[in-house]
Order: C-alpha cells, then sequence, then structure tokens
C-alpha cells in the first residue's frame, strides 16, 4: 500500500502539472471504486482551476474555488501525468458522447479515472484492486468524515517529543502498531515503522507506556529522519508503486530490516527477525532493539 512517503511524492511530482489548471473534461471509466465516484463530477469540475494541491495523511487535496477533490491511492493505485490532444468537440461531461482524448498511452484494463487539463496534460488514477477513492466535498476539508479524526503530521510542528510522551502514558499497546495508528499520528504505515523503530533501538514489541522521554524524543526523531529520507528516495516500490511520471521508488535500496528476515542486520551482524503483529509482518533486531 502507497505510505506517506509514496503520496508525497505523488503530490510533488503532480503539482507542477495541476495547480494553475484548468479542467477542461472529466472521464470515468468505473466509478466503483472504494466509494462511488460522483456522477456530477464532469460538471462540477470542467472550466474550474485548480488552486492548489495538497496532501493530508495519505489523501490528496486538489482545491478549486468551488471546492475539493479528495483523492486516495488505496491498496495499489498511482497517478499518472501523460501528454494528451483534447478534441476540440469534447463536451464538459463524463464518456457518454464525448470524443476520446488523444492520449500517448491509452487506457489500459485498470486505469478508472481520467483529468483533462487546458495544458495539453492528462492525469490518470490506475487502481487494479480498486480501493482507492475520488470524492467530492465541498466547503472545509477538515471536517470532511475521512478526515477529522486524524492525527498530527508526522513532518509538521504538531509531532513532538512533548506531544508523543502524553499520548503514550498508560498505553499497553505494543509500540509499533501504536504509530500505525492514525489518530496517534498520520501516514506511518508498515513498512516506514519497522524503519523508525529499527533507527531509533526500540523493539517493535515494547508496550508505548513504557517508553520514557528520551526514547520517545528518538522515535519521533527517527520517523521524521526515516520519512523525510524515504521522500528523496521517491518512496519504496515492493510491488505497484510507481511516480507520476511512471518510475519505481528506491528507498527499498536503503530499508535497515524491512523485508530482510534472515539476513545480517547492517549494525550488528546478527540475523534480522520476522513476526506478525496486527496480521502485518514486522521486522526487527532482537540485539539492536530491545
Amino acid at each position: 500500500m502507497p505510505e506517506l512517503p509514496e503520496v508525497e511524492t505523488t503530490r510533488r511530482g503532480l503539482a507542477p502539472y495541476l495547480e494553475g489548471a484548468t479542467v477542461t473534461a472529466v472521464v470515468t471509466r468505473c466509478p466503483r471504486l472504494r466509494w462511488p465516484i460522483p456522477e456530477n463530477l464532469p460538471e462540477l469540475l470542467s472550466g474550474q482551476s485548480v488552486i492548489s494541491l495538497k496532501r493530508r495523511a495519505k489523501y490528496l487535496l486538489l482545491e478549486f474555488g468551488t471546492g475539493t477533490l479528495i483523492l486516495h491511492l488505496g491498496m495499489s493505485g498511482s497517478l499518472r501525468i501523460l501528454a494528451c490532444n483534447i478534441p476540440p468537440a469534447v463536451p464538459a461531461r463524463g464518456m457518454s458522447g464525448v470524443s476520446p482524448p488523444l492520449c500517448c498511452d491509452p487506457p489500459a484494463k485498470h486505469d478508472h479515472f481520467d483529468l483533462l487539463l487546458d495544458n495539453g496534460r492528462l492525469m490518470r488514477l490506475r487502481d487494479p484492486r480498486r480501493f482507492g477513492a475520488v470524492l467530492w466535498h465541498q466547503g472545509e476539508t477538515g471536517i470532511h468524515p475521512l478526515l477529522t479524526r486524524l492525527g498530527p503530521e508526522p513532518l509538521e510542528a504538531g509531532f513532538d517529543a512533548g506531544y508523543f510522551y502524553q499520548i503514550t502514558r498508560s498505553r499497553n499497546v505494543p509500540i509499533k502498531q501504536f504509530i500505525m495508528d492514525n489518530h496517534v499520528v498520520v501516514g506511518v504505515g508498515n513498512i516506514y515503522a519497522s524503519e523508525a523503530l529499527f533507527r531509533s533501538g526500540i523493539s517493535p514489541l515494547l508496550k508505548a507506556g513504557k517508553l520514557t522521554q528520551p526514547r520517545c524524543a528518538r522515535l519521533v526523531e527517527a520517523i521524521r529522519e526515516t520519512l523525510s529520507e524515504a521522500i528523496l528516495a521517491g518512496g519504496s516500490t515492493l510491488r505497484d508503486f510507481v511516480n507520476v511520471s511512471g518510475n519505481p521508488g528506491y528507498f527499498q535500496q536503503q530499508h535497515w530490516v524491512y523485508g530482510r528476515a534472515g539476513e545480517p542486520c547492517r549494525t550488528c551482524s546478527a540475523s534480522v527477525t520476522q513476526i506478525r503483529q496486527g496480521q502485518r509482518s514486522s521486522f526487527y533486531c532482537e540485539l539492536c532493539q530491545k
């Protein structure tokens, strides 16, 4: 599943093409994603300009003057920017009655949604498992049901050692599962939780409430470092993820423990251990992490 670094990589790749561009047409081939794509999106978006492209947790927020298009990549989705020539007779509605855009890359089986722009570009959602989302929201995005209860962003000031120490008190859940809870902090998925815990020397099995204040500070720093380095590397590509140009991320080449079960620890040479926590795989070094 794309995690915060992959979504932020996507946002940064999309922004130069989307911000300031005007939507000329919307094409929905399969409206049945995790939630149905609104049928009236073509009417809502045609002629509207993208004011900004932001990210909240793993959601991308395309802000228009009349509302916000909320996008989520789901389990296996990706967004691509492609070149296209839009026939002048294309009306502002969906597939019915629309001349198809002349795209250099014809849509494949899992290409479910296109946003055509006046700059000769096309944003295309590919989602083989159809767990992604394309939703429309009018008003303040912070009150949308998907966004209203999210915790702080890990790379922003609200996520600091003081906050983290206070929220861990009396919590009996293992720390890895704790930091993957979007109500605690957003965007720390399975890969980056394992990597941050290794960097901080903390076992994924340790109960959250047992962390001392210095260890909380170290884990906050490790989460920030891990996510920042992953973004610079374009995220991790283990199966499906590609950026807006169709290229994979490279952070998996820098993984300390994730996906390296049985291989020597890069620090002490002991074998990396793999266990199951909450139906997810955890990877750690029993000597380096306590």
